[in-house]
């Protein structure tokens, strides 16, 4: 059995909180640059890339703050988005954090780097 391991990168955005919001709380802002769409019943979000679906719940949305999800396949993985306002700054600090199989964390902090590269690119942050 294997064991999770929890892992948080950081970024900062030269973008508005509210262009983010639009890219994390929605499911066309979402299917911009995290998913090839997203679809959501209830609280299930469905996340589809190619031919996967991946579904998790969310757990908690708090407006100007977070957004979590707890997978549907493994209860114990999660990943959440969390942004502040640099207060020096003003650029937007996102962290993302994320929990999953200790083999599987340099393959799924790759794939964040790649994920967020696509939002810089689309918010042009």
């Amino acid at each position: 059995m294997s064991t999770k391991k929890k892992f948080e990168l950081e970024y900062l955005l030269n973008t508005s909180p509210k262009v983010l919001e639009n890219m994390l709380f929605t499911p066309s802002g979402l299917s911009e640059w995290f998913a090839d769409d997203v679809n959501i019943k209830d609280d299930v979000y469905t996340f589809i890339w190619d031919d996967e679906e991946e579904q998790a719940r969310l757990v908690t949305k708090k407006l100007g703050e977070k957004i979590k999800w707890q997978r549907l396949e493994d209860e114990e993985s999660y990943f959440q988005l969390h942004y502040e306002i640099d207060p020096m700054t003003k650029a937007v600090i996102l962290r993302v954090t994320d929990c999953t199989d200790e083999e599987d964390i340099e393959e799924s902090m790759a794939l964040w780097e790649y994920q967020i590269n696509e939002l810089r690119r689309i918010i042009g942050a």
